[in-house]
C-alpha cells in the first residue's frame, strides 16, 4: 500500500490537535456518561467530567450528554446553576440524547421548562398501532444530514437510539429519523449541536461523528 507524505502529515497534525483538545464532560444527575467519557478516550482524549462552572467554560469542545428524566435533571442544573453556564457557553457545546432535550424550551415529560437554546417544544411519542413500542430502542437511520457535524456523510447510516419523547422537525433540524412519524434526529444552532440518538454507541459512525465535533472550527 503507498500513502502519500501529504497524506501522514495531515493525519499526524490532526492526531495531534485531537490530543490537545480540553474537552469538558457536564456531570449532572443523569446517566450513560462514563460511556461517552470512553468514547473520547477511544479518539485519543482524556476529558473532564465535571460540574464546575470555571472548568466548563474554559474548555475546547463541551458535551452534554445523559439518559434520564427531564425534571430532576433540570432541578440539579438549576441548583449547580449549570443551566446559566449552559446557555452561555461560546465554545462548540454538543447535547446528547436527554442533553439534546433539555436544549429545547419544554419537553411534555412531567411538563418540564427546558433550556431554551432551541426555541422548539419536546413531543411524547405516541404509538398508531400495535407494532410501535415506546420507548424506541435499537438501531435506526438518519436521513437528510447537513452541517459539519455530518462531514462525509452521503448516504443514510444507521445509530442507536433509545428514548420515548422526540423534538419535531424545524429550523434547527440537521437530521431526520423516521419512528411513528419523521422527527429531529440531530439539531444545529449557532455554537450548539444535539443528538438524540447515542454517537457513543453508534460504532464507527457515532465515531465519525464525534471526531466531526472535536475537529470542527469554532461557529462552524
Amino acid at each position: 500500500m503507498c500513502i502519500s507524505l501529504k497524506s501522514c502529515t495531515f493525519a499526524t497534525v490532526l492526531y495531534g490537535l485531537v490530543k490537545q483538545m480540553n474537552v469538558a464532560i457536564v456531570k449532572y444527575n443523569a446517566g450513560n456518561i462514563g460511556s461517552v467519557e470512553n468514547a473520547m478516550r477511544r479518539l485519543g482524549i482524556q476529558p473532564t467530567v465535571t460540574d464546575d462552572p470555571e472548568i466548563i467554560c474554559a474548555a475546547d469542545r463541551v458535551i452534554f450528554p445523559g439518559q434520564g428524566e427531564a425534571r430532576s435533571a433540570m432541578e440539579y442544573l438549576k441548583a449547580h446553576r449549570l443551566d446559566e453556564v449552559i446557555v452561555g457557553l461560546k465554545q462548540p457545546v454538543l447535547g446528547i440524547c436527554i442533553g439534546m432535550q433539555l436544549l429545547c424550551r419544554h419537553s411534555e415529560e412531567q411538563d418540564t421548562e427546558c433550556l431554551g437554546v432551541f426555541d422548539v417544544d419536546v413531543k411524547r411519542f405516541e404509538p398508531q398501532n400495535h407494532e410501535d413500542k415506546v420507548p424506541q430502542m435499537g438501531w435506526n437511520t438518519i436521513e437528510d444530514t447537513k452541517s459539519v457535524l455530518f462531514t462525509g456523510f452521503e448516504k443514510p447510516e444507521y445509530v442507536y437510539f433509545i428514548h420515548s419523547f422526540y423534538v419535531p422537525k424545524c429550523e434547527w433540524t440537521i437530521a431526520t429519523t423516521n419512528y411513528i412519524q419523521p422527527y429531529s434526529s440531530a439539531l444545529h444552532k449557532d455554537n450548539f449541536y444535539a443528538t438524540q440518538f447515542h454517537p457513543e454507541k453508534s460504532g464507527s459512525v457515532g465515531e465519525r461523528i464525534l471526531k466531526n465535533f472535536i475537529t470542527m472550527r469554532n461557529q462552524e
